[in-house]
């Protein structure tokens, strides 16, 4: 692996690279609250096929960010993406995860000429995402969280007691094992570098999902763009079903949005399924690739 900074946007972005630039690219897109270096283990696996490329994202790790709500918006950091993906010299194969995940998504729907695949990994569509989100059913209730972070403070209430209640994220009804000493003390130092957390959060709050109360469905969303939000690229969903925070129904009806979907699930595995099984993961990534 070897790291970099790039200007990106106007702001010093921290990559870090695996595998022969001469191959192609797999630009590696993480969630909340990880950075650029979780995709350590797969890209590791997947460096031999392609050129890994992890950046900390805005807001994260050593990227870092500013304190404007406008830098943090699905638009602006798709945006940072997709003017890293210029960089890196043209169309690329994208993968994320969670929060990664919805930047994926609005690169292949909204800049399709500089994505060749999609790959996600526990991740989610807008569409179907805030279906469920409003309906006030099981992933309403499993999402209350985003409500709690988008208070103001709440990156006060992680930090406490070195970061006890965000590294509560990592086991709250699912397996942690796979969090080791090592792996849980560098992401302490990524969350606690200054002002990170607050950045971090800031991707919930400048998201325009709405999340019902369980049981009081929202019936008066503003209607998305439905034309605009189809994937047409090939596009591999890897689920894992012991995820307790996006669940099954939240990628329901995908097909309407993506024709050229690819379903691999692993059932051995939850949310943090790059954590639990790479070799895993990465077999379903080369299995699907031309």
């Amino acid at each position: 692996m070897i790291t970099e900074t790039r200007d990106i946007n106007g702001w010093p972005f921290f990559l870090r690279r695996w595998g022969d630039p001469s191959l192609p690219v797999l630009l590696m897109l993480h969630g909340f609250p990880e950075y650029g270096g979780a995709w350590s283990g797969l890209a590791e696996r997947l460096s031999h096929r392609f050129h890994c490329v992890a950046p900390d994202q805005r807001g994260y790790g050593q990227t870092g960010g500013e304190d404007d709500m406008a830098l943090y918006t699905t638009s602006s950091l798709t945006r940072d993406m997709a003017a890293l993906i210029d960089d890196l010299g043209g169309r690329v194969t994208v993968m994320g995860h969670d929060w990664g995940a919805a930047v994926a998504y609005g690169l292949a729907m909204f800049y399709p000429d500089k994505v060749d695949r999609l790959i996600i990994a526990n991740g989610v569509h807008p569409v179907p995402f805030q279906r469920e989100l409003a309906a006030g059913g099981p992933q309403s209730e499993a999402s209350q969280y985003i409500n709690w972070l988008r208070e103001p403070g709440s990156e006060d209430k992680l930090a406490a007691n070195n970061c006890e209640k965000l590294l509560s994220f990592f086991t709250a009804k699912m397996d942690p094992s796979w969090l080791d000493d090592d792996t849980r003390d560098a992401f302490l130092t990524e969350w606690q570098r200054p002002g990170r957390l607050k950045t971090m959060v800031n991707w919930y709050r400048g998201s325009p999902l709405a999340v019902a109360k369980p049981g009081e469905p929202i019936t008066d969303l503003a209607p998305l763009p439905l034309d605009r939000l189809h994937v047409r690229q090939p596009h591999l969903l890897i689920w894992g079903t012991g995820d307790t925070a996006l669940l099954p129904e939240a990628t329901a009806g995908l097909e309407e949005f993506a024709p050229d979907l690819t379903r691999v699930t692993l059932a051995h595995c939850n949310h943090w399924l790059m954590h639990q099984d790479p070799d895993a993961v990465s077999r379903a990534v080369l299995d699907w690739m031309p």
